[in-house]
């Protein structure tokens, strides 16, 4: 897993705290960085991902009152409400700067509202990078702080998302997207669409 590589990569390895969640159990990796804790990796359980493989015996299970507070937000966030997640305690340097400037992009995005890839290509400047934003967001370290669930095809059409297609949709109509059918969204109203005119 592609995760949990980038994690026992990290050097010193980071700690880790769980948390049960309506969406099952979330793990938040973190160390100290710069003075203060950081988070490097958020994982949520889905599809072909559970958190606690994810977990290995090499890491030790700890928090701080920042750390609990970030799962906090993550568990109320699941639970319906509408949270604003600071990015200031994540180690978005970790990141190239176009995943960077994709998932700043991606944060940026309100609840109850989506954006394309396609939009969010030519937000960041770079038009033909379509693709490049779709890989980007696959392999967003920072879930749910930044929505990349928000993210979807110009048709309206889900895309992709890597704890799967169900726990997307759900997500959505958690923020009050309306959906026409089963994976398609009911709005064309795109987030960066008057950039686009």
């Amino acid at each position: 897993m592609k995760a949990q590589c980038m994690i026992q990569e990290l050097t010193p390895p980071p700690s880790f705290c769980l948390r049960e969640t309506p969406l099952g159990p979330v793990a938040v990796f973190w160390s100290v960085y710069g003075g203060g804790p950081k988070i490097c990796r958020i994982l949520l359980s889905g599809l072909q991902i559970s958190v606690g493989n994810a977990v290995s015996a090499t890491l030790s299970a700890s928090s701080c009152l920042e750390i609990d507070r970030v799962l906090n937000q993550l568990e109320a966030f699941l639970t319906g409400e509408d949270i604003q997640f600071s990015l200031d305690g994540f180690r978005l340097d970790l990141c190239s700067a176009f995943k960077r400037g994709v998932l700043l992009a991606d944060q940026a995005i309100p609840r109850g509202r989506v954006s394309s890839y396609k939009l969010i290509a030519k937000h960041i400047h770079n038009p033909k990078g379509t693709r490049a934003v779709g890989a980007a967001l696959a392999d967003n370290p920072f879930p749910l702080v930044i929505p990349c669930h928000r993210v979807i095809r110009s048709d309206g059409g889900l895309g992709g998302f890597q704890y799967g297609l169900s726990m997307k949709k759900r997500l959505l109509e958690m923020e009050g997207v309306a959906f026409q059918n089963e994976d398609h969204v009911a709005t064309r109203d795109f987030f960066y669409q008057d950039e686009d005119r």
